[in-house]
């Protein structure tokens, strides 16, 4: 083995690559029962979105939230105090909050 230094090299190493991003994996499922009790926001496939606490869901994903606040563009429209929505008008659940 050859102990002799080396000259400097004009090469330098790359960079290290970016930290990834901290992402939480699970499945659908797994999400949808940490946001029980917590603020979401719900899409209709209309556009329409309500804001408010998720109380419950079930398997067709109808959705029972309190404290409801409709929002069309951007604007509340409404408000409600308990609100059930039917499944087959959801398009996305997301968290209003931080899990």
């Amino acid at each position: 083995m050859d102990d002799s230094p080396r000259p400097p090299s004009n090469e330098q190493s790359p960079p290290p690559p970016p930290p990834q991003p901290q992402s939480q994996t699970g499945t659908p499922t797994d999400f949808l029962k940490g946001v029980v009790g917590k603020r979401v926001v719900v899409r209709l496939v209309s556009g329409v979105d309500y804001k408010g606490l998720l109380s419950c869901l079930d398997g067709f994903m109808n959705i029972a939230l309190e404290q409801t606040e409709e929002h069309v563009n951007g604007r509340i429209t409404n408000r409600y105090g308990d609100t059930f929505v039917r499944g087959n008008n959801v398009l996305y659940i997301s968290a209003d909050e931080p899990l």
